[in-house]
């Protein structure tokens, strides 16, 4: 261990602080950031004062509090000491999970390392992606167990760019031969009219978040190159008509506007040695009044199968800026409110 605990454990409740010494400074410095900016995290988060003596963080609060705060600066600095930097949202991960004990049930062949107790880390070519939060944890590891798997729940909740990070990691290690990224072609809430350019110009603008997240994880010139060598195909839903798609790692973005019958069309494509991804949100569907979702459906009538999982998210596992949380919140708790006052309008017409 590569810190010191110098609160006297007997007292450790009563006392008023908690006292972490440090003996790299240098990772010190790291573990406080910029203008001390990743201790002004934690005690914004935890309502604690941290305030740095030499190589010591003494660390004032509320027991629970000031417990929780010295347990996420250990836990940074144990990812300091590894080699691994230190974002924002690291820190907030540390924040939200906190230590776990659980298994993690990991196959072997897996190209991905999961220490008990410890992270859950996705290796691709360009950086190595972990979970923030307890959900984004069981949603990594049953798209690594199970051969179709949903995620449903809020923008910003990391249900695409997880599902895309394990599809590089599986396609990287040779557990399937390619990769397909797929989404409906609807547009959200806003008529574009006629769009110029080929077939590629006028559905690439529908696709780019998933452009965007394999450019996260592989060289733009090797996606590219995977892209000409249909090793990895990017396309709107209907393109998935007619097609059986085996050996591959596939996901299908924005389901909540796929309709029914594609959302069965596109569920009876899975073939032999793949796996499936289906996300969305069911806050945000753009289809035309009337039509129901088929992500809605599908939930509805597959719950009951063993070999589907289905991993929800809430506004707690927000990953964004931390006002989308704010604002998720705040338009579903404006649903609910519409939702209460319909019923009551509903029982003064009867």
């Amino acid at each position: 261990m590569g810190f010191e605990d110098l609160t006297a454990a007997p007292d450790a409740q009563t006392a008023p602080e908690a006292l972490l010494e440090f003996p790299d400074n240098r990772l010190l410095i790291d573990l406080c950031g910029e203008f001390d900016r990743n201790l002004t995290h934690i005690e914004s988060h935890l309502g604690v004062q941290i305030l740095r003596r030499g190589n010591q963080l003494v660390v004032i609060g509320e027991p629970d509090a000031r417990e929780k705060a010295c347990e996420v600066l250990r836990a940074i600095y144990e990812r300091l000491e590894a080699g691994k930097t230190v974002e924002a949202g690291d820190i907030d991960g540390e924040i939200r999970m906190g230590a776990s004990d659980q298994g993690t049930g990991t196959r072997d062949g897996d190209q991905m390392e999961m220490f008990k107790g410890g992270p859950v880390e996705i290796k691709t070519r360009k950086k190595t992606v972990e979970p923030r939060t307890d959900a984004q944890r069981a949603y990594v590891l049953s798209l690594f167990q199970k051969e179709l798997a949903f995620g449903i729940g809020p923008a910003g909740t990391g249900k695409t760019y997880l599902a895309v990070a394990v599809g590089v990691n599986m396609f990287l290690g040779g557990h399937v031969d390619r990769l397909v990224l797929s989404r409906p072609a609807v547009e959200a809430g806003e008529k574009l009219g006629y769009l110029p350019g080929d077939m590629k110009d006028k559905v690439d603008p529908y696709m780019q978040p998933l452009y965007d997240a394999l450019n996260d994880f592989l060289p733009g010139k090797q996606v590219a190159k995977l892209i000409e060598e249909k090793r990895i195909e990017i396309a709107p839903l209907a393109f998935m008509r007619g097609r059986t798609l085996s050996n591959a790692f596939v996901v299908l973005d924005e389901a909540q506007n796929a309709t029914t019958m594609q959302m069965k069309m596109f569920l009876t494509r899975l073939g032999e040695g793949s796996r499936m991804v289906i996300t969305g949100d069911r806050s945000q569907v753009d289809l035309p009044r009337g039509v129901d979702s088929g992500l809605r459906d599908a939930e509805g009538l597959l719950k009951g199968i063993d070999q589907i999982a289905f991993n929800y998210f809430t506004s707690k596992d927000v990953v964004r800026h931390p006002l989308v949380a704010k604002i998720i919140e705040a338009y579903d708790d404006a649903d609910q409110k519409a939702l209460v006052r319909a019923s009551k309008n509903g029982r003064r017409d009867s």
